[in-house]
């Protein structure tokens, strides 16, 4: 099932916008195209991009532009970025675009299968990463709100109660059962091993 979050292409030429969008279509997520580097920095700060396909050369904001600024917010810091370039990969637009964070830095024209399968890994990974940094909120709010009354730390049921939201999947977990304090170690039962051998 398809994420909500769109897939953001940026490039100041509508044929390849067109060509672009054609071949990401059947990956069956929503996509948004738009012709300068401006209306991507609106795009992005309106939330719900998952991934940017970013031409580095156009006439507004350049694409390595769009990237700094990018970086620099912290709700769009993680989003990842493909670059695409029609004038070859030289060193020195390579070097900058990947000490700035880029996913990836693709010749124009683009091999559609390929294109469609860095854009799925990407794309996937940001939302698991997106998944997990909710998890972690749910765990940390959960460590900060304490106990329920009458309830302590260790008991089972306050982490199934915090952690327990059929409303957010990513959340919905089953708490694991704390091992009993009773039941010896390993190293304790080999000591009373050892012991009972000594004293046959």
């Amino acid at each position: 099932m398809p994420s909500d979050a769109r897939i953001l292409i940026v490039d100041d030429h509508r044929d390849t916008r067109y060509a672009l969008e054609s071949a990401l279509a059947p990956l069956g997520h929503r996509l948004c195209c738009v012709a300068g580097g401006d209306e991507a920095l609106k795009e992005v700060l309106r939330g719900r991009v998952g991934l940017v396909l970013l031409d580095v050369c156009m006439p507004d904001v350049g694409g390595l532009d769009v990237v700094r600024y990018l970086r620099r917010l912290e709700q769009t810091q993680h989003i990842p970025v493909v670059l695409l370039t029609g004038f070859g990969l030289d060193p020195a637009l390579t070097s900058a675009a990947f000490d700035l964070g880029v996913a990836d830095l693709l010749p124009k024209p683009v091999d559609p299968g390929s294109l469609r399968t860095k854009v799925r890994y990407l794309y996937d990974a940001h939302q698991r990463r997106l998944a997990l940094e909710r998890e972690v909120r749910g765990l940390r709010a959960l460590v900060e709100a304490g106990t329920a009354p009458g309830r302590g730390p260790d008991d089972p049921r306050t982490a199934v109660q915090a952690l327990s939201r059929p409303d957010d999947p990513c959340t919905a977990v089953q708490a694991v059962p704390r091992p009993d304090a009773r039941v010896p170690t390993q190293r304790d039962a080999a000591r009373r091993d050892a012991e009972r051998r000594d004293t046959v």
